[in-house]
């Protein structure tokens, strides 16, 4: 039994990391939208609040999860441009939720932090920290 756990842990040690760090990441993600939700419109808030959650991401994920520090600013374009992504899809999706649906634009939010997640996961793991061959 322990030694099945150990062994799934292994399996998915990297996406246990990355969503231990994305939920940290999410969550300042998160209160920094909700604060500037009450002052600025709910689409501006996110696009300000994701970009903190990009580089809040890519530094810890670089550093204690996928541990691959060479080409880094090769590596932070590459995770800018799939943080971008994620941004697109997140604003269309609370602008479906929020404008369309008649969701809270705080629900809509946090639905749309799940979605581009996984996205982001994926896009991450395989092209912003593949790790080289050095031969």
């Amino acid at each position: 039994m322990i030694k099945t756990l150990i062994q799934l842990y292994h399996q998915f040690r990297e996406l246990i990391l990355y969503g231990i760090i994305g939920g940290s990441c999410a969550t300042l993600d998160f209160i920094i939208y909700t604060l500037l939700s009450m002052v600025i419109p709910y689409l501006a808030a996110n696009v300000i609040s994701v970009h903190c959650g990009i580089f809040c991401s890519f530094f810890l994920n670089r550093q204690y999860n996928f541990k691959v520090k060479d080409k880094t600013s090769y590596r932070l374009k590459i995770f800018y441009i799939v943080g971008l992504t994620g941004l697109a899809v997140s604003e269309l999706l609370i602008y479906i939720l929020t404008d369309l649906s008649g969701l809270d634009h705080r629900l809509s939010k946090i639905i749309t932090i799940v979605v581009s997640a996984l996205l982001q996961f994926f896009l991450n793991k395989y092209i912003t920290f593949k790790k080289h061959s050095h031969g």
